[in-house]
């Protein structure tokens, strides 16, 4: 074995993050010091990756924006009554529960309402993590009558922001399947078919589902209890909504011309613009009133998009210490008579790569461009080529502590905060996501 693997900056950069996270050092924080460290341990120097980071930040900078117009958009909606008005239903629905047997079937259809919802905001409803501060933060006084579980609901999150876009060529999967991970095999000198994509992924998103199961029937179905009186106090008084039907209909109006606007022009950005200026056409805000959406946006999602971009500089020092490709290097050396270790490997340092930069859809063409030639090189099928290369970037999506799909349920559960980012998000999806899909894109990676 290659013990120089140990020694890898990036591995270590990454080991650093995770225990700096681990010990509740901010992330943005985290990333800088795991950047700084990893250019170090790569004979950078400081200047030089202190330069590399800077060079990586404007590549967050759109998202960043894209966060904070969308948290715009989801307080216009919380105003609006929309979100109350579900909470109210929902706790007049609990109220006429008589039997733990009707308790119990309202609990799962909430579980069911939840994993639809989320798996929708990847392809029938693109919004991706823009509904969770919407509709989470008013069921929180429903989960606590319920004794839900966070952490369970956290991993439902996170489930539906992954699984959909590994298997389902539609919405964000449209782009992740059909242009990043065929593209960048393409681009290296495989052909694949666009047909062969959903067969390919569907083992390792079999992993996805089996780690569900497990977090919603094994892991956290005992009940768990919060603090009610602190879900009430930042939840209802802070902010309290009077329900208004014709300004739940205006936000109705909002969210579809909101939508209309994203599919046509491609922005989410002018589609948050479109949305909040229903709500100010028709009466239901003043103009004046958009000062203070649009900042109680920016602190909603604002620390979100502040991650991504740290992230982006993150990857960029990454990059720059060349610590990728000697990981890679030392996979091939496995290759030939070791098929399964080679591939083991490849799926590890891509959980690897993607715990750093929190990005699958950046992790994708960091390394298909060399394990594309070794799976040919092996002799492995197109469709074992998908399954490992989709695998190895879906990997560490769940369980990053600078994941959208982990940093979008914390942002929601931890409204009254009593939910941690690494405690009740980071570590519950890395251990019920991450080990399956290892193991599930292994197999795929095997028998395909």
């Amino acid at each position: 074995m290659d013990w120089s693997l140990l020694w890898n900056p990036v591995l270590l950069s990454v080991v650093l993050l995770l225990v700096l996270s681990a010990l509740r050092l901010n992330v943005v924080f985290s990333l800088i010091l795991a950047s700084v460290a990893g250019g170090l341990l790569a004979g950078m120097g400081v200047p030089e990756s202190i330069q590399a980071f800077y060079r990586g930040l404007g590549g967050g900078a759109g998202i960043a924006m894209n966060y904070a117009m969308l948290g715009a958009f989801s307080i216009a909606i919380s105003r609006s009554g929309m979100t109350e008005l579900i909470a109210q239903k929902l706790f007049e629905r609990i109220g006429k529960q008589v039997s733990p047997r009707q308790v119990f079937w309202f609990k799962y259809s909430l579980i069911g309402f939840l994993t639809l919802a989320s798996i929708s905001s990847q392809n029938l409803i693109p919004v991706h993590i823009a509904f969770i501060p919407i509709l989470i933060p008013p069921l929180l006084p429903v989960f606590e009558r319920l004794r839900l579980d966070r952490r369970m609901v956290a991993c439902i999150l996170t489930f539906g922001l992954i699984t959909p876009y590994m298997v389902l060529p539609v919405g964000f999967g449209k782009i992740f399947i059909n242009e990043v991970v065929l593209g960048s095999i393409r681009k290296s000198g495989m052909a694949v078919t666009a047909s062969e994509a959903p067969g390919a992924m569907l083992i390792p998103a079999l992993g996805m589902v089996a780690g569900l199961l497990i977090a919603v029937f094994i892991s956290y179905r005992r009940p768990r209890d919060y603090n009610r009186a602190e879900t009430e106090r930042e939840v209802r008084e802070t902010e309290p909504v009077k329900i208004d039907r014709r300004a739940v209909l205006v936000g109705v109006v909002a969210i579809l011309i909101a939508l209309a606007g994203q599919f046509l022009m491609d922005s989410l950005i002018v589609a948050s613009v479109l949305g909040v200026l229903v709500f100010v056409i028709s009466g239901v805000f003043r103009l004046s009133d958009t000062q203070d959406i649009f900042t109680r946006g920016v602190y909603l999602m604002g620390g979100i998009g502040l991650v991504m971009i740290a992230a982006s500089g993150f990857a960029e020092v990454m990059r720059a210490t060349g610590g990728v490709d000697a990981m890679v290097e030392c996979v091939a050396k496995f290759a030939g008579d070791y098929r399964g270790v080679t591939v083991f490997l490849m799926l590890f340092i891509g959980l690897v790569i993607t715990m750093g930069i929190g990005s699958s859809f950046s992790t994708v063409p960091l390394i298909a461009a060399i394990y594309v030639p070794l799976c040919m090189a092996m002799g492995l099928s197109p469709a074992a080529t998908i399954a490992i290369v989709g695998s190895a970037g879906a990997l560490g999506d769940a369980g990053s502590p600078v994941s959208e799909s982990v940093l979008g349920p914390t942002a929601g559960l931890n409204a009254d905060g009593q939910h941690d980012h690494i405690y009740d998000s980071v570590i519950p999806t890395f251990l019920h996501y991450n080990l399956p899909l290892l193991a599930a894109g292994w197999i795929a990676g095997m028998v395909l």
